[in-house]
């Protein structure tokens, strides 16, 4: 892993699992395992910034989520997005240059380039996104401190 980093000044950091059985009752590591394992090879290798896609319903974002839409939420992503709140806890408490993004339900939809960028936790809500717009936001995070430290939700 580093290796991999030596001579970057940024990672992009995207995980995912298949839906399935698994994710539903099974335990969930893969978020969390990776992302100390990154963590650690950017610290030493002296890479800064780190831009990491979790999820809208990660972290402070779930109290967002009303209350019949979290019963089916916690059935089904439960196990996956409480990996990812161990996962947003070991980027916040590091000491890197970090974006966390929070899109809503991923498409597989072209690029719009017309999305929104929530960052008051008043305004976030859930919606649809196409992954190509995601990654348009993240490759806008490279040389941008507009979102440093902060963990926007992503719609359309």
């Amino acid at each position: 892993m580093r290796g991999a980093m030596v001579g970057n000044d940024v990672v992009i950091l995207a995980l995912g699992i298949p839906a399935g059985p698994q994710m539903v009752l099974g335990p969930v590591h893969l978020f969390s395992d990776a992302t100390r394992v990154v963590v650690d090879a950017m610290r030493e290798t002296g890479v800064r910034r780190l831009i990491c896609v979790t999820g809208y319903g990660a972290g402070d974002s779930r109290s967002s989520i009303g209350c019949l839409q979290r019963i089916v939420f916690e059935a089904v992503l439960g196990r996956a997005y409480a990996d990812k709140d161990v996962q947003e806890r070991i980027i916040r408490e590091s000491d890197l240059d970090w974006v966390i993004a929070r899109p809503g339900i991923l498409t597989n939809a072209p690029k719009t380039g017309r999305y929104k960028v929530l960052r008051d936790a008043s305004a976030w809500r859930n919606g649809l996104i196409a992954r190509s717009d995601v990654a348009d936001f993240m490759v806008g995070q490279v040389d941008s401190d507009a979102y440093l430290r902060a963990t926007p939700v992503i719609v359309q």
